[in-house]
């Protein structure tokens, strides 16, 4: 648990088949920076997280404003940038852009459960380059793990505004596996000019979410194909959001570009 907290221009290394090694884990924190790093390793280079199940719940500490800029880095079992799968007691406001993630086995995910309880919303990631990468976007709705059976399995996760855009990606085996939890669909999944060289023929594969698409390639799964037409812009998270939300004050001033 931190706050005002700067990661930059550090270098992680780790086995690439070495277990449990992420690389920088903001956990029920806020306002935190990271940027100009190279991550590599046996599991997720950058995981948001904010609690698990109950103990999550009842502590209720999200992490929030969380900016990444410009980071390397591959990892052959994981994800570049993951959220969750503890994230019970709330994630918000991450905001990340010139992202390279090679070699990989995926990029963007969001990891949850029936059980969790608490939110994932408001995220934006664009200017991303991918080479080598399984699956590029990623959401779990079923990762399933908790630390006892003391969890509400009523307890479903809130998952919203998670807008991707502005992607390059070369030699991918999927573009997409989005997978929500049945009654609880992930809503307002936003994807834009997203443009991927995908080996598969079944390269998207959806259940369980709603959003809309615009310029994506190869063309986005069934529920997310409607487009981003004026009148759902306001369903889409971007940066002007935040800024009207936060009226310009964050960690420094956000003006265009995403900045710490």
């Amino acid at each position: 648990m931190n706050s005002q907290v700067t990661v930059k221009k550090v270098k992680i290394l780790a086995p690439l088949d070495s277990p449990n090694t992420d690389g920088i884990d903001p956990d029920s924190s806020d306002n935190v920076c990271i940027e100009d790093c190279y991550i590599s390793t046996g599991d997720d280079l950058i995981a948001i997280k904010s609690g698990w199940d109950e103990y999550g719940i009842a502590f209720g500490r999200p992490s929030t404003n969380i900016i990444i800029n410009r980071l390397t880095g591959r990892t052959a079992t994981s994800a570049g940038i993951a959220i969750g799968s503890e994230m019970s007691g709330g994630v918000s406001e991450v905001h990340a852009q010139d992202i390279r993630f090679f070699d990989s086995y995926s990029a963007i995910r969001i990891k949850t459960s029936p059980g969790r309880g608490g939110y994932v919303r408001n995220v934006f990631v664009s200017n991303m380059t991918l080479e080598n990468v399984d699956i590029a976007i990623r959401f779990t709705g079923t990762y399933g793990d908790h630390p006892d059976d003391k969890f509400d399995p009523n307890a479903l996760p809130l998952i919203e505004k998670i807008t991707i855009k502005d992607v390059i990606g070369q030699n991918i085996k999927r573009a997409g596996l989005l997978e929500g939890i049945e009654g609880d669909n992930f809503v307002n999944i936003c994807l834009s000019n997203i443009i991927l060289n995908v080996s598969s023929s079944y390269s998207w594969n959806c259940s369980n979410v709603q959003g809309y698409s615009d310029f994506v390639s190869p063309e986005a799964c069934k529920p997310l194909k409607e487009r981003i037409f004026p009148e759902h812009s306001s369903d889409c998270y971007n940066l002007s959001n935040h800024l009207q939300s936060s009226n310009n004050q964050t960690r420094g001033q956000i003006s265009g570009d995403i900045q710490c």
